[in-house]
């Protein structure tokens, strides 16, 4: 069995090549240029770590892996572009850099080559594999335009199940999927494959709650990121929603005065109803709710237990992370 920060390197090697022809150079530029700014390679080992929690690694896991690694780089193409975003991992954004046309075209390539990479697997396990793919691209998008459409609602007409529900389709899904898809190389039954997938998204939902606590209560030198930066935007997180829902009518006010006004403290004033509101123990809570019923989804996967360890290993490294 390998751990993650060994799968990491080893398809670190394996994705390390040119993906796409010279010309035309804006397109095939743009759509390298998403790629060579790196970022954790998250999906592409879950797909490997599905494979071997059943069986020896298959080169077909690595068709998969890139596969899901170049579809989630496609979706922050996009996803840059509709929120003219101007820098991605510290560097300016496709459509900053070659403008929103190049930006559109490269995204579709990189979904195109998507299924070039998926078509090479072995033809036994390739219709299942791609049942599992399209359902998660779907709700992907499914995702992203409910989180669209929040964007054009006050916070307290977005409700916190709808929310999670939207983490969960935009986030979640792709790394469940990438789980699943692996298990199905490695010969997981469906039972397994189910349990798997399930394993994956809660672990996922668990990660954005950990994302937006640290965005509020992080170390800014750990996190890499402004402290408050959601705060500042009134951006609509696990956090805020939970307490516009939690504090009391006082509170509440004082809020929503805030989120309105932007005044040069607002971020430690958000913070401090945050504090009072204890939205910082709900949450811890909250994240170990999900991050528990993950781990009851991976303990009923009938594998022996040793083969389960890099997922449980990998599980508590992201959920305890500081960046």
């Amino acid at each position: 069995m390998h751990s993650f920060q060994e799968l990491t390197i080893q398809f670190g090697e394996h994705f390390a090549k040119e993906h796409f022809p010279e010309k035309p150079k804006k397109l095939y530029n743009a759509a390298s240029h998403i790629l060579k700014i790196g970022g954790k390679r998250i999906r592409p080992i879950l797909a490997l770590m599905g494979n071997e929690l059943f069986d020896t690694i298959h080169p077909d896991a690595y068709q998969v892996g890139t596969a899901v690694e170049l579809f989630h780089n496609f979706t922050l193409v996009h996803d840059d572009l509709m929120d003219k975003a101007p820098l991605r991992r510290n560097q300016p954004t496709v459509h900053t850099l070659y403008g929103d046309t190049a930006a559109i075209l490269a995204g579709d390539v990189m979904l195109i080559n998507v299924y070039e990479y998926l078509n090479k697997v072995q033809p036994q396990y390739k219709q299942k594999l791609l049942a599992a793919f399209n359902k998660a691209a779907i709700e992907v998008c499914e995702g992203q335009q409910m989180d669209m459409d929040f964007e054009e609602m006050e916070p307290e007409h977005v409700q916190y199940n709808d929310y999670v529900n939207m983490i969960a389709l935009k986030t979640s899904v792709l790394l469940a999927a990438s789980l699943k898809m692996g298990a199905i190389i490695g010969g997981g039954s469906e039972y397994n494959q189910d349990h798997l997938y399930q394993f994956g998204k809660n672990v996922g939902i668990a990660f954005q709650i950990q994302d937006d606590f640290l965005d509020a209560f992080g170390d800014p030198e750990k996190f890499g990121k402004q402290q408050g930066g959601d705060i500042l935007v009134n951006k609509k997180t696990f956090l805020l929603l939970k307490a516009l829902e939690l504090c009391n009518g006082v509170q509440k006010t004082k809020l929503k005065e805030l989120l309105a006004t932007n005044p040069e403290d607002k971020v430690a004033q958000v913070l401090e109803l945050f504090h009072d509101c204890r939205i910082d123990k709900w949450a811890e809570k909250e994240k170990e709710s999900f991050h528990d019923l993950a781990l009851a989804h991976l303990e009923k996967i009938a594998v022996l237990s040793a083969r389960k360890q890099p997922l449980i290993e990998l599980a508590d490294f992201l959920l305890k992370r500081e960046h």
